[in-house]
């Protein structure tokens, strides 16, 4: 619809605008909308909106320019220069974080199950250190975490308590953090947790090793014979890693390797 002239027959300046939608108000002739005059009597209408717009409340004069009940029109196609700003911050940001994980994903080797696990030596909260490969004969839980990992902290009393109930069949947890927080503030988040096992201060080379850690907690199940049986990406039941022990402690080469381990401590046996 067109806009028409007022009711007094003052034709409607170029600088009045549309409270509903902020355009601006075209003079037009009765004649040219081809509209009963008597239909908009002391009202117009906006072109834009089809607003049916009494004359007290067309805003006159510049944008801008309005009482305190007539608010400031919102320009149709305008664009806030700040949102642009964030809206470009936020898309060069995932660019680079995309481009940075899936470099470190090509770079880092497939992890299959049934395969060995690779090996490493790490620094431990007490001061001395762990080799993986010397826990040969134990199923291992290598379980990735960090202190700021909300889910992590949901998932270690689980752990604490999984290796005191299978800790006596020859289950080992192992905790590497992956985070940049000091050891102080590891070694404090460990004992608020009253953690119960070797806590290791992780390597990014070491996470790579094991697929790149694309997500926390991550857990490795490795069974006796140094073999990966089972792994779990996030937040699962503990039921879930509950079966996942299993899986790692009924695992072949069980008797061998405790063989040799007999050996190694108290020497052959003797006739």
């Amino acid at each position: 619809m067109s806009v028409l002239e007022q009711s007094d027959g003052t034709p409607l300046e170029q600088s009045q605008w549309c409270p509903k939608c902020g355009s601006a108000l075209e003079k037009r002739s009765e004649k040219d909308a081809g509209l009963n005059p008597e239909a908009v009597a002391g009202a117009t209408t906006c072109d834009a909106c089809g607003a049916v717009l009494p004359r007290s409340d067309v805003a006159g004069g510049k944008p801008g320019d309005f009482g305190p009940s007539v608010p400031p029109p919102v320009r149709r196609g305008n664009r806030n220069p700040l949102a642009l700003v964030v809206v470009a911050l936020v898309a060069a940001a995932m660019l680079y974080f995309g481009f940075h994980m899936a470099r470190r994903s090509g770079s880092a080797p497939a992890i299959t199950r049934s395969g060995p696990a690779p090996d490493f030596t790490l620094e431990s909260l007490d001061g001395g250190s762990i080799r993986l490969s010397d826990l040969r004969g134990k199923a291992v839980l290598l379980n990735f975490w960090a202190t700021w990992c909300g889910p992590c902290k949901i998932e270690t009393p689980w752990l604490v308590e999984l290796q005191n109930k299978y800790g006596p069949q020859g289950l080992q947890v192992v905790g590497v953090a992956m985070d940049d927080s000091g050891k102080e503030d590891i070694a404090k988040f460990a004992k608020d947790m009253g953690v119960n096992y070797p806590v290791l201060l992780g390597k990014e080379a070491v996470g790579d090793a094991y697929g790149g850690v694309p997500a926390l907690p991550e857990s490795f199940f490795i069974g006796r014979d140094g073999k990966i049986v089972d792994k779990i990406i996030g937040l699962r039941g503990k039921a879930d890693i509950e079966d996942s022990i299993k899986k790692a402690l009924d695992t072949e080469g069980a008797k061998s390797e405790a063989a040799v381990q007999t050996v190694r401590e108290n020497g052959p046996a003797q006739k």
